[in-house]
């Protein structure tokens, strides 16, 4: 399961650095190597699941990246 969530994780990380670069930000590639997939605010490993497919992507697509200002943008 760990290692699911680091692919699934990495994935989004891709999308997110292609999004940040295609508005024109400055990415310092040093900094790239010391990013890591393992964040588990979003995760819940315990409880019930339940998903609606109203709210499924359509196959073969990731969901938006959410657009929230970062605190630890300077």
């Amino acid at each position: 399961m760990v290692a699911a969530i680091i692919l699934w994780n990495t994935k989004y990380l891709e999308v997110a650095y292609t999004e940040l670069r295609r508005q024109g930000r400055m990415i310092n590639e040093d900094l790239l190597r010391h990013v890591a997939p393992l964040g588990w605010e979003h995760i819940g490993l315990t409880g019930d699941y339940v998903w609606s497919t109203a709210d499924q992507s359509p196959t073969g697509t990731l969901r938006p990246l959410q657009q929230r200002q970062s605190l630890l943008a300077a």
